[in-house]
C-alpha cells in the first residue's frame, strides 16, 4: 500500500500570506510591520481553533529574515517552536530563556513561537515574564492561544494582540472548491457548503471533513452523500415544515417529524434547524438583511420566495414558540411529545391570530364609568360638577344600544355623550339651584337609580348565562351608585 497520501490540512497548509484564508486584516498588518521595519518584541495570536494562528506565526517568522537574503532552507535555524501544552513547566521556560541570549548565526532575528501558551503553569508564566519584558534586540516572541482569558494581564500588556476570527462559510466553500479542482474531485456546491457550515468557522476542521467525505463518496462530493454522512437534515424538510405551518396542516407536520425520527435524527437537531430556517425567512424579508444568509444562491432564492408567504409577526411568534421548546427540551421527560406540541402550536399561529382579531366584546352604552366625570354649569360665577360613579360596570337590559370594544369594558367617548344628555335635561327643566355656603347637594330627579339597578341585574344575569363566570363572580358583588357633587369658586352674588 502506498503511503504518499497527505491529509489536506497539511498538504494545503499556507506557506505565504496570499494563501491565508479569511484573515486579510491581520496578514496586511504583519506584512506592513516587516516592510516598515517596525517589529514588536512580542505578539499574541488568539482565536478559535483552526483559523490560522500557528500558520501565520510560522509565515511571519520566515518573512522576518527573508529581507536579509537568507535561503529558505537556512531559515529553520532562526525559528524555535515550543508546544506549551506538553512543555509547561518552569524548567522548560528556563531552558527557553537561556537560548534567547544566544544571537542568531544567520539573519537578524531569532523567532520563538510558543503554541497553546495558556497551558503554561503559574510558575512558568512568572519565570517567562522578565524575559518577555526586556528581551534581547534579536529576539521576537510569537505566542498563540485559543483561550486568551487564561493569559496573565502582565503578559497581555507586553504583547501586540491579534484576534483571529472565525472564517466565513463562503470563504471556506471557495477554498474547498479550489482544492477539489486541483485534486480532480467531482463536487456539488451545496455539498461543499454543508461541509463549510459543519466546520463552524474552522478551516482545518473543514479540510478534515472534506477528506472524510471524499473517502465516503468515492471522489464524488454530491449534496446527498454529504448530508447522509454528516447526519445533517436536508433543507427540503424545513421548507416542507414551513409549508405545513402556512397551510395549518398539523397532520402532515407530525407525519414528517415521524419520518425524521425514523431516519435516525434527534428531535433537538430538527427543532434547532427549524429555528434557523425561520430566522433565515425573517432576514429574507428585507433586502438589507438578506446578505446575512450563509447559503448557496439556489437556496437563497427559495428563502426569498417562501418568506413572501409568511407574515413577519407570525415568524417572530414562531421563533418564540421554538425557543421555548429548545429551552425545555433537555428537561422534558417526553421529548417527542414536546416537539409535536411545538409543531401543533406553529400550525395554529394563523388561527390564533385570527381569533384575536375577531374577539369583540359588546358593551351597553353609558354603563361603565371608570373615572368620576364632572359636569360644570357656568352660572352666576359658580362651577357645578356632576359626578357619576359605579363600583363596577353596569349591564345591558336587551334594549340598550351596543358598541364594539377590544380593550375590556371601557367607554370614555360614550360617557361624554351621557354627560351632554344630562346637561341638556338640566337646562330644559330649569331647576332652581339653591347653593348654600357652596356645599349643598344637587338633586336630579331625571336620573332614576331603580332603572339603573334593574339594568345592572340583567347584565349580571347575562354574564352568567354566556359562560363568563369569572367576570360574573366579580361583578355580582358590586352595586352601581349615582352621586351628585358640586364645587364653587365664587361667593354668592
Amino acid at each position: 500500500m502506498s503511503s504518499d497520501f497527505i491529509v489536506s490540512a497539511r498538504k494545503y497548509r499556507p506557506d505565504s500570506w496570499e494563501k491565508v484564508v479569511g484573515q486579510d486584516s491581520i496578514t496586511s498588518t504583519l506584512k506592513n510591520s516587516i516592510a516598515s521595519n517596525k517589529l514588536g518584541q512580542a505578539y499574541l495570536f488568539c482565536g478559535p481553533r483552526g483559523v490560522g494562528k500557528t500558520t501565520c506565526a510560522r509565515i511571519f517568522a520566515h518573512k522576518i529574515n527573508e529581507a536579509d537574503g537568507i535561503k529558505p532552507e537556512d531559515l529553520s535555524f532562526n525559528i524555535f517552536e515550543l508546544d506549551a501544552a506538553s512543555n509547561n513547566s518552569v524548567d522548560d521556560i528556563r531552558e527557553l530563556t537561556s537560548q534567547v541570549r544566544i544571537p542568531p548565526q544567520v539573519g537578524s532575528y531569532n523567532v520563538y513561537v510558543i503554541d497553546e501558551v495558556h497551558m503554561l503553569s503559574q510558575a512558568a508564566f512568572n519565570a517567562f515574564l522578565k524575559t518577555l519584558e526586556e528581551p534581547p534586540a534579536h529576539a521576537v516572541f510569537i505566542l498563540a492561544t485559543t483561550e486568551k482569558h487564561k493569559i496573565l494581564p502582565t503578559i497581555l500588556s507586553r504583547c501586540q494582540i491579534f484576534d483571529f476570527h472565525r472564517i466565513s462559510v463562503p470563504a471556506i466553500t471557495t477554498h474547498l472548491q479550489k482544492i477539489a479542482e486541483k485534486e480532480s474531485i467531482l463536487f456539488e456546491e451545496e455539498g461543499l457548503h454543508i461541509i463549510a457550515q459543519k466546520a463552524d468557522g474552522a478551516l482545518r476542521d473543514a479540510l478534515s471533513i472534506f477528506d472524510q467525505m471524499v473517502s465516503f463518496s468515492g471522489g464524488n462530493l454530491n449534496y446527498k452523500s454529504v448530508i447522509e454522512n454528516l447526519n445533517v437534515l436536508d433543507y427540503d424538510y424545513y421548507f416542507r415544515a414551513t409549508e405545513y405551518i402556512i397551510n395549518e396542516d398539523i397532520s402532515s407536520s407530525l407525519i414528517m417529524f415521524n419520518e425524521i425520527l425514523k431516519n435516525g435524527f434527534d428531535g433537538h437537531i430538527f427543532i434547532n434547524g427549524l429555528a434557523e430556517h425561520l430566522r433565515n425567512l425573517l432576514v429574507s424579508k428585507d433586502e438589507v438583511t438578506v446578505s446575512l444568509l450563509e447559503v448557496t444562491d439556489s437556496i437563497k432564492n427559495k428563502y426569498i420566495e417562501q418568506c413572501k408567504l409568511f407574515d413577519q409577526k407570525l415568524l417572530i411568534q414562531g421563533l418564540d414558540v421554538i425557543n421555548q421548546c429548545d429551552v425545555g427540551y433537555r428537561m422534558s421527560k417526553n421529548q417527542r411529545l414536546l416537539v409535536e406540541l411545538t409543531l401543533m402550536q406553529l400550525c395554529s399561529l394563523k388561527y390564533n391570530e385570527a381569533e384575536k382579531k375577531n374577539l369583540i366584546k359588546l358593551i351597553p352604552i353609558g354603563i361603565e364609568i371608570p373615572e368620576p366625570p364632572k359636569i360644570t354649569l357656568p352660572k352666576r360665577g359658580e362651577k357645578i360638577s356632576l359626578e357619576l360613579t359605579a363600583s363596577a360596570p353596569l349591564s345591558n337590559d336587551g334594549n340598550n344600544q351596543y358598541v364594539h370594544s377590544t380593550h375590556g369594558i371601557s367607554l370614555n367617548g360614550e360617557i361624554k355623550k351621557l354627560e351632554n344628555e344630562h346637561l341638556a335635561k338640566l337646562q330644559e327643566s330649569e331647576r332652581i339651584l339653591n347653593l348654600r355656603n357652596n356645599k349643598e347637594e344637587i338633586l336630579l330627579d331625571k336620573l332614576n337609580l331603580s332603572e339603573v339597578n334593574a339594568g345592572w341585574k340583567e347584565f349580571i344575569t347575562h354574564l352568567g348565562q354566556s359562560g363568563q363566570k369569572n367576570l360574573f363572580a366579580v361583578l355580582s358583588h358590586a352595586d352601581p351608585r349615582i352621586c351628585l357633587l358640586y364645587t364653587s369658586d365664587a361667593a354668592d352674588e
